[in-house]
């Protein structure tokens, strides 16, 4: 028994999960801020500067999960969910930051109607995911499990409403775009941009889940 009682029990996985959802709001949301001031070089650039803290932010708290992990013996939830969920969540920040680096990097000049549509969903789908995250130290009440499935169900259909957005912008892309570099740079956008509501999506497939295996 006294053996027992020694072993690491429990940690602070549900804070840290938190803390990372927080940083995918606010990446997601500075990355939103920059796009719909794209025009404006400082506050690009700003806001470019922003996402990339919140990655760096993200990437440590997802270090301190995988450094928990190996520390504790007793985990509220299966280790492999654990790790699973959070490095899913960590995809969601790089992808954003690769958004963002990509953007630079092809030297996107202006910003298309698609890319804020598509930008505005992906706030939508992060702020889903870090408030599903929230309801999970929470599973064994009847209730929260249900409206972790019913947020899950939500990052689904905004999954399906940015496919459809990326559908219909690269149809507009290869009918409209005369200049095959600018069509390039705009394929590769798209592209992510719908890649971050796929892993979104992949978030909400982890968390139902746990819900199934917990509540």
């Amino acid at each position: 028994m006294l053996f027992g009682k020694l072993l690491p029990r429990e940690g602070n996985f549900f804070e840290l999960f938190n803390t990372h959802g927080e940083a995918i709001v606010t990446g997601s949301r500075a990355f939103l801020a920059m796009v719909q001031n794209y025009g404006d070089v400082a506050l690009r650039e700003r806001y470019a500067t922003e996402v990339d803290d919140a990655e760096h932010a993200a990437d440590k708290v997802t270090a301190e999960v995988n450094r928990l992990l190996h520390k504790t013996f007793i985990t509220p939830i299966d280790r492999e969910q654990i790790h699973g969920l959070i490095n899913a969540m960590d995809d969601i920040l790089d992808l954003l930051q690769d958004t963002s680096e990509t953007m630079s990097l092809y030297d996107v000049r202006h910003m298309t109607e698609d890319v804020l549509r598509l930008s505005e969903l992906s706030v939508k789908c992060c702020e889903r995911v870090a408030h599903a995250v929230t309801l999970l130290s929470k599973l064994s009440q009847s209730s929260v499990a249900e409206a972790t499935v019913k947020t899950c169900a939500e990052i689904d259909r905004l999954e399906s409403d940015a496919d459809r957005v990326m559908r219909s912008a690269m149809s507009k892309l290869f009918r409209e775009e005369q200049d095959i570099r600018e069509l390039i740079k705009l394929k590769a956008i798209y592209e992510l941009l719908e890649s971050i509501s796929d892993k979104c999506e992949d978030v909400a497939n982890l968390i139902e889940g746990i819900v199934l295996e917990n509540s």
